[in-house]
This record gives C-alpha cells, structure tokens and sequence, in this order.
C-alpha cells in the first residue's frame, strides 16, 4: 500500500508564501494521480489541486487559482504545492492523496472518492 507522508506546513502571515511536499512510498507514484484537499476548522473536506499520471495536466478549484501550483516528481516521488498569497481563509490541514483511478474528466479528480490513499495532514496556518 502507498504511503503518504506531507511536510513544508507551519504559521506564515497574510501574503506569506509556502511550499507544501508529499513523499510517497511503497507503490508506483507514477501510476496515481495525485491531489491535495484542506479542511478547515468545523468544515469539509475540500479540493485544492490535482495532477494527472502521465501528462502531468493540473487542475484547481477556482478558489485557489493563480495563487496554488501544484507539481510532481516522478524520479522523487514527490508532489508538490507551492502557496503564494496566502490568505486567512487558507488556514486548514493539507492533505495529499493518491489516485490509481483513470478518469478523461479533470473535475474527476475533485472528488475525494476518487483517491485510494492519503496522507496524515500537514498544518497551515495564516496569522494576520
């Protein structure tokens, strides 16, 4: 079974920058997409970002567009997401996932139903 493991999470300020990683082992990184949800305090859990096996195409919910990179690195096994201008409404814990599922559909890849295996969560908080 794949295993996730999420780093890069702390306190940053409004405006802030951070970059998220999530190391995967024990399965075939290449074969899975990859995503990354948030769940804030009192709330559900929610798409952020998503990036597909081979072509490597992305997808983000429009709440972060322009503001979250999402990245992979196969020889690594290693997804990234970069965090620039961070807002308050950012704080939550970031969770990576892994999907061995195939979908033509990007929106696909926003359902968390989609994903076989997840990560324990990394902490971001936004101070303003």
């Amino acid at each position: 079974q794949m295993q996730l493991v999420e780093s890069g999470g702390g306190l940053v300020q409004v405006g802030g920058s951070l970059r998220l990683s999530c190391a995967a082992s024990r399965g075939t990184f290449s074969t899975h997409a990859m995503g990354w949800f948030r769940q804030a305090p009192a709330k559900e859990r929610e798409f952020v970002a998503a990036v597909r096996r081979s072509s490597g195409t992305t997808y983000y919910a429009d709440s972060v567009k322009g503001r979250f990179t999402i990245s992979r690195d196969n020889a690594n096994n290693t997804v990234y997401l970069q965090i620039d201008s961070l807002k308050s409404v950012d704080t939550a814990v970031y969770y990576c996932a892994a999907s061995s599922a195939y979908s033509s559909t990007n929106s696909y890849y926003a359902r968390p139903q989609a994903y076989n295996y997840w990560g324990q969560g990394t902490q971001v908080t936004v101070s303003s």
